[in-house]
């Protein structure tokens, strides 16, 4: 079974069942990494187009690494050494690619939508790597991999999402996966991180970090996202820190068998605390293994690989 749509932008407009299939192909894909020899013929002649407009290391490495991976050929764009520092609007960057005829483009960008932009210009498929602070879909899926690993499944589960919510397109497109999933999801931060919209959603806000996490099954991480950020939503990183940085400590308040998340880059002594990052209950070098498998995992259902050639 492949899945039927063109594109994926988002989780919201995905089904549960969609998802799932996602994530147990991810599981099957996850295999291949073991191997010594980490290479199999299934995309043979394919094309993909790694599109950043932003900086990355996770996302676009495990991007290109499954498609290499997946034996499809990879071609890197980088705004930074691009025409678009000459001028060249998103639409005639896009175009201009497109007329290469690939088959897959991935791409980043700050502005929210642009992916959902990208498609509508195009007829290859387009994977939404990250636009703005609407959604990032594929890191959901990859904690989420990660979480059924940990956990057997999502279902029943307490999932804290924790930081910068209003700036975070990780805690959105987390938001709507994990309750697709049958989850239970609280957003826990400081007034001036949390999305005006936030509390139309069904999902419990927390503005005190002992609260929100306790009893919980998982807790994620999110990063100050300072760069995203007007002047003034918190006093310094110190008093953050104080207030909503996860230590062991406050990690008590937690399931004794607590996951601990972090989609990275993390700031380390900021949101969360070294011991905790590299702790017993830290899992973030796991979620990096999970995108690529992930990854391979849309490639595969978007492009129609073959599953014989998949075992190879």
């Amino acid at each position: 079974m492949n899945l039927t749509r063109k594109d994926i932008l988002g989780l919201q407009e995905m089904s549960s069942e969609e998802i799932l299939l996602i994530l147990n192909r991810a599981a099957d894909m996850k295999e291949i990494l073991s191997r010594d020899i980490k290479k199999v013929p299934t995309l043979r002649g394919k094309s993909v187009v790694t599109m950043f407009f932003e900086n990355s290391t996770r996302t676009r490495m495990s991007f290109e690494m499954a498609a290499k991976i997946l034996s499809a050929d990879v071609s890197g764009f980088a705004a930074s050494t691009s025409s678009v520092q000459k001028g060249e609007s998103l639409k005639d960057t896009i175009l201009t690619l497109d007329a290469m005829k690939p088959d897959v483009f991935v791409i980043r960008h700050s502005a929210s939508g642009a992916a959902q932009f990208t498609a509508s210009l195009t007829g290859a498929h387009v994977i939404n790597a990250g636009d703005g602070a609407h959604e990032h879909p594929t890191q959901a899926l990859l904690d989420m991999l990660t979480i059924i690993e940990h956990k057997g499944g999502i279902e029943g589960l307490t999932v804290a999402i924790v930081g910068d919510i209003a700036h975070s397109r990780v805690a959105r497109s987390n938001i709507w996966g994990l309750m697709k999933l049958g989850a239970t999801v609280r957003i826990v931060g400081p007034e001036t991180l949390l999305p005006a919209e936030i509390r139309q959603l069904p999902v419990e806000v927390h503005t005190d970090l002992r609260s929100g996490i306790r009893g919980c099954d998982v807790v994620n991480v999110l990063r100050i996202q300072l760069e995203r950020q007007e002047a003034g939503l918190f006093p310094s990183l110190r008093e953050y820190a104080q207030r909503f940085g996860v230590n062991s400590n406050v990690l008590r308040e937690a399931q004794p068998d607590v996951l601990v998340m972090h989609p990275g880059p993390m700031n380390r002594g900021v949101e969360i605390a070294p011991d905790v990052a590299d702790g017993e209950f830290s899992v973030v070098t796991e979620q990096v293994t999970n995108g690529v498998a992930v990854r391979m995992a849309l490639l595969y259902l978007l492009l129609g690989g073959s599953p014989d050639a998949a075992s190879n």
